[in-house]
């Protein structure tokens, strides 16, 4: 029997990545534990992803073209009148109101390059592309949008991990001194 022609199972590999990082956290991240949750051969996740750290890649590379997509669109139909200070507020609250445990996923694959070196090219790229689109909303200087880019991982990291109530005012007023 000749092997079964499949064009999509290195992305439901991907997808799969993403989902045993959202549900299991990145410890639980194996060729098994993928293997099973595409429902494919274990020698497929190893043929498309020779080690877990090229697989990791794959699901960051993903998710940061998911987040990047977002924030264009965000950038694209914030209101012009708005401040910065506001609109990046705004994005705040929708973020924390929306997917927690898509947040959580993101921040987790994020932070995966701070143990990772094979993820760090990957993550910079991310860090250079989100300051690029927020420039569009900041007055166009891009260390202000790198810093304010630093700042809403920051605030948002620290909601994430506390669980305190999001305060509007607190982060527009962060983002003000940051923007003026």
């Amino acid at each position: 029997m000749g092997r079964r022609y499949d064009p999509e199972r290195r992305q439901r590999i991907i997808d799969a990545a993403i989902t045993v990082v959202g549900e299991r956290g990145i410890a639980a991240l194996s060729h098994r534990a993928v293997a099973a949750a595409a429902d494919v051969p274990l020698g497929s996740t190893t043929y498309h992803f020779a080690t877990l750290d090229d697989l990791l890649v794959a699901a960051l590379e993903q998710v940061n073209a998911e987040w990047l997509a977002d924030v264009e669109r965000w950038v694209r139909e914030a209101p012009r009148e708005a401040s910065p200070a506001d609109a990046m507020a705004e994005l705040m609250e929708r973020m924390l109101r929306g997917d927690r445990k898509r947040l959580e996923l993101e921040y987790e694959l994020y932070l995966a390059a701070l143990r990772r070196a094979s993820v760090r090219p990957i993550v910079a790229r991310y860090l250079d592309d989100t300051a690029t689109v927020l420039a569009r909303r900041t007055g166009g200087d891009p260390d202000v949008a790198r810093q304010v880019g630093a700042l809403f991982d920051g605030l948002l990291l620290q909601y994430l991990l506390t669980g305190r109530p999001f305060d509007r005012a607190e982060v527009r007023a962060a983002f003000a001194r940051m923007t003026r």
